[in-house]
């Protein structure tokens, strides 16, 4: 049995949360449950999970188990963790990690389920919690979690395939085994920034995707973003050190498929409303606190891309629609527009 602190009670958290304390051990290397905490910064959150057994502010109409412990302490919630697991929006990783760092020890490792480039710095979420622990004079071993999953449909058991990297190929296996069950499976990979940058950058291509669908513009448009979009994802993770396969697995390709396509995916809502002319701000407003991480990561990407020298056409025009600078009819007018290339 592992003890586990899931820090983040979004959908995403909750989600992991109740896949790993129902989690069939069967056949597991520990033949053994794990011991699951959750850690919420909002104390309705915590409250209502512990009376009603859900998470009626994010996930609502999904049982959470009574093993499953809730708490607003992250003392609480990481003192007897072995695995700590990030599941928390993208602009509040560093201050999260500032705030755990007295509190981790040594013995403890972290796998990050957070998708984003944090802005200003353009650094992956890896080296934003590697930064943060260095000023504490530690080092912990840490793995990524990405691929293609709706919080909703992983809670609810629908079979669920996704990556978890680390460039230690043990901790990738550890990790490995000790998610893995009947509705979760994992495949290992070594390719850290490939997998990361992945993760973050669909959920650019999925706004744009959204907004190919609000602009009413077809099937055939909403297959060439897509296929565009993971040439523009994969030259700047190779320009990043990152691998081009990766971005042809599920932390790539798959996870982008499914947020261009799925009608849970946020991205893809926000981008739907744009190109039927709505305000950013409204659209932002009317999710309730659900966040949809491409809007951030839309500036961080093209901050990170310029350092490079990588171009990215697509995230460009999202970014001039996300500024209002541009409407979604005329940027998708611009990328018919650019001059014809090789493929």
């Amino acid at each position: 049995m592992s003890r586990i602190a899931i820090i983040g009670a979004g959908s995403w958290g909750t989600a992991l949360a109740v896949v790993l304390a129902r989690r069939d051990t069967h056949g597991a290397a520990n033949n053994a449950g794990h011991s699951i905490t959750l850690w919420s910064h909002t104390a309705q959150v915590a409250d209502t999970i512990e009376r009603a057994r859900e998470n009626r502010a994010y996930l609502p109409g999904l049982s959470v188990p009574a093993s499953i412990r809730v708490t607003t302490e992250l003392e609480t919630a990481l003192g007897e963790a072995e695995i700590v697991l990030l599941v928390v929006p993208s602009e509040h990783l560093r201050a999260i990690c500032r705030t755990m760092a007295p509190l981790l020890h040594r013995d403890q490792l972290i796998v990050n389920a957070t998708k984003g480039i944090e802005d200003g710095t353009y650094l992956r979420m890896t080296q934003v919690i590697a930064e943060v622990l260095a000023v504490h004079d530690l080092e912990l071993p840490c793995a990524v979690l990405s691929g293609p999953s709706f919080a909703q449909e992983v809670g609810s058991g629908s079979p669920t395939a996704i990556t978890i990297a680390s460039a230690d190929a043990a901790l990738a296996v550890r990790i490995q085994e000790e998610f893995a069950g009947p509705t979760l499976r994992l495949y290992t990979n070594d390719d850290v920034v490939g997998v990361e940058l992945g993760g973050a950058l669909k959920n650019v291509i999925a706004i744009a995707a959204g907004a190919t669908c609000g602009l009413g513009l077809g099937h055939n448009s909403v297959a060439a973003l897509i296929t565009r979009g993971i040439a523009e994802m994969t030259r700047l993770a190779v320009a990043c050190g990152g691998q081009s396969d990766t971005l042809a697995g599920l932390a790539g390709l798959g996870d982008l498929v499914l947020t261009c396509t799925g009608a849970l995916s946020r991205n893809r809502h926000v981008g739907m409303e744009l190109g039927r002319g709505r305000k950013l701000q409204d659209v932002l407003l009317e999710m309730q606190g659900k966040v949809a991480e491409g809007v951030r990561t839309t500036h961080a990407a093209l901050g990170l891309a310029r350092q490079l020298g990588v171009e990215m056409p697509i995230t460009e025009q999202i970014g001039e629609i996300l500024k209002e600078r541009i409407s979604a009819k005329d940027a998708m007018r611009e990328l018919m527009s650019r001059p014809g290339r090789d493929e």
